[in-house]
């Protein structure tokens, strides 16, 4: 996808967001984070939209974490919320395409990551709030799902905070039946995982055909990624092998 998708995404998905929050009320609890209410989310969107901003117009090259949401009545928190999503998408829409910054992992250009981190960013979060709300959520389309989970599965969970760990080598695929080349196989370890994209002629009937995975996980790439965020149960996804590794992703797969 190109950078100026990514912005729109967040653009679009960040009214949404705030639009539902405002609707749903401060005391709305969030169903994905059964600890946080509304305000909770606005605060915490609020900051890392600022910090994001910073990074991107002030080219930080060694970022601390997102400064504290300020005293704010819950009356002024979605206008807060409103303001610094729009900083950031002018930050992102007036930068140089050769910007120097800091980035969590390796990218195309600096640029590049931070409007995809935070188009996904602002969505799994705008899902959160509607959910909150009790709303229907609003379609992602197949091709902007697919690259949450690749950047999940290639980027998030590279990390070493990453605790996706087996102790003994183990293998997830996860396929998106609906995108183009959305094939993943993830080798679990006591190491962070290791993922590879997976050839297009890796299958059981192919003429070389690939090691079985442990787990297989296929579907929409739309529930595949709320799934894997941990948004969606997953119920009518397709799951063959080993189940555990399902269960290992529920309780460890959180960021």
């Amino acid at each position: 996808m190109e950078i100026t998708e990514f912005v729109e995404t967040l653009r679009l998905d960040g009214g949404l967001l705030a639009d539902a929050a405002e609707e749903a009320g401060p005391d709305a609890s969030i169903p994905a984070c059964p600890d946080w209410r509304m305000r909770d989310l606005v605060r915490h969107v609020g900051r890392v939209h600022r910090w994001a901003a910073q990074i991107v117009t002030q080219g930080v090259q060694q970022p601390g974490r997102p400064a504290e949401a300020p005293e704010l009545s819950d009356d002024e928190l979605v206008g807060w919320l409103r303001e610094g999503h729009h900083h950031l998408v002018l930050a992102l829409h007036n930068a140089p395409r050769d910007l120097a910054a800091w980035s969590m992992w390796p990218a195309a250009s600096p640029l590049a990551f931070w409007a995809r981190r935070q188009a996904h960013e602002t969505s799994v979060h705008r899902v959160d709030a509607q959910q909150a709300l009790g709303a229907a959520l609003t379609p992602l389309p197949a091709a902007f799902a697919a690259d949450g989970v690749d950047e999940l599965l290639t980027g998030v969970h590279s990390l070493d905070r990453s605790r996706l760990r087996t102790d003994l080598p183990r293998t997830l695929r996860v396929r998106a039946g609906d995108a183009p080349g959305a094939d993943w196989t993830v080798h679990l370890s006591e190491a962070p995982p290791r993922v590879v994209r997976t050839p297009a002629d890796a299958v059981a009937d192919g003429p070389q055909p690939a090691q079985p995975a442990d787990c297989t996980i296929e579907g929409p790439a739309e529930e595949l990624y709320l799934t894997l965020w941990n948004r969606l149960p997953g119920d009518t996804l397709t799951i063959t092998g080993d189940k555990a590794l399902v269960e290992l992703w529920r309780e460890h797969g959180g960021v």
